[in-house]
């Protein structure tokens, strides 16, 4: 691990590290990437500890239970490993694939206006992208209300073809096929 001051300004957090595992300085890893272990794709990791930012380098990783765990170069035992509880994983968003045409990082979305449709078919602010999480069936947008939306409601929108009409990342801006009293 080594203490850095370049942490890069398009970072996108990609998991956390969760707890210690064995003796031997190992992990839990939470990784946000699918599949799960796309997260040891994306190196160096940057992590913010108590004692500021660090670059670490992944020197193993495995798949344990319905979980990852890994080994970082410099931590060898439980309390080197416990002081990292809890640190979240960064990368430079540019170590990231360029996403395909009509695919979006959930990082991209958040905070997006959502404009959907009132009764009379007008074009509302129905409020801001605050979180986006899996269902079995579809994605699910949480859109809260801000000072500009329709009312103070949050709504659940389904991330489907049928009500995600467009995604302009530009203005910054999602057109649904979603009523205000849906």
């Amino acid at each position: 691990m080594t203490p850095t001051q370049n942490v890069p300004e398009d970072r996108i957090q990609i998991g956390q590290l969760r707890s210690a595992y064995g003796l031997n300085g190992w992990l839990w890893v939470y990784s946000n990437t699918e599949p799960m272990s796309n997260i040891f794709d994306y190196l160096p990791w940057y992590i913010e500890t108590k004692a500021g930012w660090q670059i670490v380098d992944v020197k193993r990783w495995k798949p344990h239970g319905k979980g990852l765990v890994v080994a970082l170069k410099g931590v060898s035992d439980r309390t080197a490993a416990d002081n990292l509880v809890g640190a979240n994983i960064w990368i430079s968003k540019a170590q990231l694939p360029k996403a395909d045409v009509d695919e979006f990082y959930w990082s991209d979305l958040k905070g997006l206006t959502v404009l959907g449709l009132n009764e009379d078919e007008q074009e509302v602010n129905l409020g801001q992208i605050h979180e986006l999480f899996e269902t079995g069936a579809n994605d699910v947008m949480v859109v809260r209300a801000t000072s500009d939306s329709i009312d103070g409601e949050e709504r659940m929108i389904p991330w489907h073809k049928d009500v995600v009409q467009r995604v302009d990342l530009e203005a910054g801006r999602i057109y649904v096929n979603w009523g205000v009293d849906y």
